[in-house]
C-alpha cells in the first residue's frame, strides 16, 4: 500500500510517517516539498504519486495567531483539505484527515459526540470546520479524526512549553477551568497506522467523521501537574482561571470528546491520557 503523508516534519506527521514505516510504502512530504498554500503543486503531487491513502497531517495550528492571520489559516486548514480531497476522488485514494475539538463551543457538560452541533469560538476552530466541510463536499472516501490537546516529543506544544518554562522559573500559573483530553502524537500515529492497515476498502465503507482522543480528561493545570511528576526539579504550579490569562483566541471551557463511534466502527481506542504522557516522557532526555 502506498501512503502519502503531508506535514511530515510536524509533530503528528513525523510520528505518522515513523509509525507507517514497514507497514506501507510511505511518501512523506514536509511543507517545503508539499506546500499547502500552493494549490496547483498540491494537486499535481497527489496525481503523480497515485497513493492508496493520503494522510493529511499538515495544518495551521497557531490558535492565537490565526485570529489575525485568518487568511493563511483558512488556506491551509480549509482550502487545501478540499483540494486534497478532490485529488483523492480523482485518483481513487482514501483520505485520513485530522480535525479538532475546537469545532465545539464548550457549552456541553458531557463528552461531545460527532452529531453534536458545531459552533467554533475562534478562527482556528472555524477554519478546521470549514476543512471538514470541504472534504465532505469533494466526495472522496474519507476518515476525519477530531482530536484534542495534541502534544508530543517534538514540535510546539504545551508539554514542551511547560518543560522549558519549568527549567528556568520557580512558579508557573496554569489555567484550571478548561477541560479536555491530552492526546499524544505517538498514540494518534499508532491509531492511524491501524486505520491504514484496515485497508482502502474498509476506510471507504466507514467514511465519515470520528472522534479520536485519549481516554479520560483533565485541565491544563492537571496536565501540568502530571508532566512535572516525571521531573525531580518541579516549579510551583498555581491554578488560575482563564480570565487571568487572556489570549487573542477564546478556548472552549469543555472539549472532551467521546470516541465510542470510532471504537464501534474500527475496534480502535486510544488508551488513558496518562499512559500516553508516560510514553512521550520516556522519549525525552531526563532533566
Amino acid at each position: 500500500m502506498r501512503v502519502l503523508v503531508t506535514g511530515a516534519a510536524g509533530q503528528v506527521g513525523s510520528a505518522v510517517a515513523e509509525a507507517l514505516e514497514g507497514a506501507a510504502t510511505v511518501l512523506a512530504y514536509d511543507r517545503h516539498a508539499l506546500d499547502l498554500t500552493d494549490p496547483a503543486q498540491l494537486v499535481e503531487r497527489i496525481r503523480e504519486a497515485r497513493p492508496d491513502v493520503v494522510v493529511n497531517a499538515a495544518a495551521y495550528t497557531a490558535v492565537d495567531k490565526a485570529e489575525e492571520d485568518t487568511g493563511t489559516a483558512r488556506t491551509v486548514n480549509a482550502v487545501a483539505p478540499g483540494l486534497i480531497a478532490r485529488a483523492c476522488r480523482e485518483t481513487g485514494a482514501a483520505l485520513v484527515h485530522y480535525s479538532t475539538d475546537y469545532v465545539f463551543d464548550g457549552s456541553k457538560a458531557s463528552p461531545y459526540v460527532e452529531s453534536d452541533p458545531v459552533a467554533p469560538l475562534n478562527a482556528y476552530g472555524l477554519t478546521k470546520l470549514e476543512g471538514e466541510q470541504a472534504i465532505a463536499r469533494a466526495g472522496c472516501d474519507h476518515v476525519i479524526l477530531r482530536t484534542s490537546w495534541v502534544y508530543g516529543p517534538r514540535g510546539g506544544n504545551f508539554l514542551l512549553t511547560m518543560l522549558r518554562a519549568g527549567a528556568t522559573r520557580e512558579e508557573l500559573r496554569v489555567v484550571d477551568d478548561q477541560r479536555g483530553a491530552p492526546t499524544s502524537s505517538l498514540a494518534l500515529a499508532k491509531l492511524t497506522r491501524e486505520l491504514v492497515a484496515a485497508g482502502r476498502d474498509r476506510l471507504a465503507s466507514a467514511s465519515g467523521v470520528y472522534h479520536a482522543t485519549a481516554a479520560g480528561e483533565t485541565t491544563w493545570f492537571g496536565f501540568a501537574q502530571a508532566i512535572f511528576a516525571h521531573r525531580e526539579k518541579r516549579p510551583r504550579l498555581v491554578p488560575i482561571a482563564s480570565r487571568e490569562w487572556p489570549t487573542p483566541a477564546r478556548r472552549p471551557a469543555y472539549s472532551v470528546l467521546s470516541s465510542e463511534k470510532l471504537a464501534e466502527a474500527f475496534g480502535l481506542r486510544i488508551g488513558p491520557w496518562q499512559q500516553g504522557l508516560d510514553e512521550v516522557m520516556s522519549r525525552l532526555p531526563r532533566a
